[in-house]
This record gives structure tokens, C-alpha cells and sequence, in this order.
């Protein structure tokens, strides 16, 4: 353990926000993981030499950013991506009546391949590195609605296989959290309009030239950390996306 846990942080940053960096870079570290307790508040703030008050103001806010999770009676532990409530703070596509479901996926390919530029840029990868790329078609209430094209860092998901992929049972996000201790805490998404190709006209029974909505994200782990790029386009027919705010109600 570093002897000034804190020597990570920005220095000039208010005492709490120091305790939150150091935190993170600990869970980054992969010092606690998921669904484990932290230590006690009082071993904390020993540990970073801070008073139990700032100590909570930051396990607050990384309870607030879904990081964390308070258990009544029990104390605090990493939070677990689960099918739950939790899952529609990152899929926001819903019946246009506002009715929610969890999506059945299916995989159409997989592949190792070096990374392109673009996604060398999004995913912040030395030339020559490589990726796992691999599709998904998701469909709701019996519809198919959308494609995703997904692309991970070898590096962070070594032995990746089609085969996990195709046999994993809960949502992606927990399967890289299970299998390769990648936790997803926030995403960047860019929304924009595109004309279905092919490909995915094919995979969504569109025509082609049919209107899609492309939704562009990128996935971040702890300490700003992008682990995954993503590109879905959805079939907005009888289904649109919704914003952040409404996704969490």
C-alpha cells in the first residue's frame, strides 16, 4: 500500500474528492471487487487519514454514481451489474407506449482483428493493437430492433471466445465484470440519424436505405478508463430510445 494513499490525487482538490480518486484507483486496481465489501468506514478513513464525515461524503457520491452500494445492516460493497433496475441506466430503447423489456440477444459474428483507427481513437490503443469485434441483433417483445457492432481491447478481455459469448446467461455488462473483473460505470453516447446498409437491413428486415437511428457509445470503467466501443442502430418503427434521466425511472 502506498504509504500517502492520497499522493494519487489531484492535490488541489477538496479533501473528499482526494479520498474518492484514491478509491477508485483502488478499485481500478482490482483491490476490492465485485460484489465485495469494503473495508469499515473507521479502517477507511485510518487507512487514508481523514475524518469518518469526509470519508462518507465520498463513499456517498460513489454510491450516487452506482459504484457503490449500501446494504442496510450490513455495510458497503462494489456494485454488480444485475438484471434489474440497475440494466436500463445503460439500454434505453423502449416500446414507443413506454413499455420496458430485457432484450433476447443473438450473436451473428465474432472475430480477433487489429484495431482500426477509429477505434484505436475511441478506445485509446497503440498501433497495432488488437480487438475483439463481434455483433449482436437484440430483439424486443418479439421484434427485432436492433444491432449492436461491438469492439473490446484484447488486452482487457485476454481469451475472449465465441463460445462464452454465445453461452453466457446474464447481460454483457456482468459478464465482463465475472469473467475479465471489467466494470462498466458510465457511458458517452452520440445519437444521429443513418441509412441502413445491407448488412444490417438484412439483420433488422429493413429495406435498404430504411431510416435507423445510430447510436455511437463509448464505455468507461473506473478513473475514466474506455473498455468498450460500441455501435448500434435501431429500428425506431414502433420503438425509440430514451434520454438518460427518463431511462433511470
Amino acid at each position: 500500500m502506498d504509504l500517502n494513499p492520497l499522493s494519487e490525487a489531484p492535490p488541489d482538490a477538496p479533501l473528499y474528492e482526494q479520498v474518492k480518486h484514491a478509491m477508485l484507483m483502488a478499485l481500478t486496481r482490482g483491490e476490492w471487487t465485485q460484489g465485495e465489501a469494503i473495508p469499515p468506514e473507521k479502517q477507511l478513513a485510518e487507512r487514508f487519514g481523514v475524518s469518518i464525515g469526509t470519508l462518507r461524503k465520498a463513499v456517498d457520491e460513489l454510491a450516487a454514481e452506482n459504484i457503490l452500494v449500501r446494504r442496510q445492516g450490513r455495510g458497503t460493497f462494489v456494485a454488480e451489474h444485475s438484471r434489474n433496475a440497475h440494466f436500463f441506466k445503460f439500454f434505453r430503447v423502449v416500446r414507443q407506449d413506454g413499455h420496458k423489456s430485457y432484450p433476447a440477444t443473438r450473436l451473428l459474428r465474432f472475430g480477433r482483428v487489429r484495431a482500426s483507427a477509429l477505434v484505436r481513437e475511441k478506445l485509446g490503443l497503440a498501433s497495432g493493437a488488437y480487438v475483439f469485434e463481434f455483433s449482436n441483433v437484440l430483439a424486443l417483445n418479439g421484434d427485432v430492433v436492433q444491432v449492436d457492432d461491438i469492439s473490446l481491447p484484447e488486452a482487457r478481455f485476454p481469451g475472449l471466445s465465441e463460445r462464452q459469448l454465445r453461452e453466457r446467461t446474464g447481460t454483457l455488462y456482468s459478464f465482463y465484470q465475472e469473467f475479465f473483473g471489467v466494470n462498466v460505470i458510465a457511458t458517452d453516447e452520440r445519437l444521429r440519424c443513418c441509412l441502413a446498409d445491407a448488412r444490417h437491413a438484412g439483420w433488422l428486415g429493413v429495406a435498404e436505405g430504411a431510416p435507423l437511428l445510430e447510436v455511437r457509445r463509448i464505455a468507461y470503467s473506473y478513473s475514466h478508463q474506455p473498455v468498450e466501443w460500441r455501435v448500434s442502430r435501431v429500428n425506431t418503427e414502433s420503438y425509440e430510445y430514451l434520454g438518460q434521466d427518463a431511462a433511470q425511472f
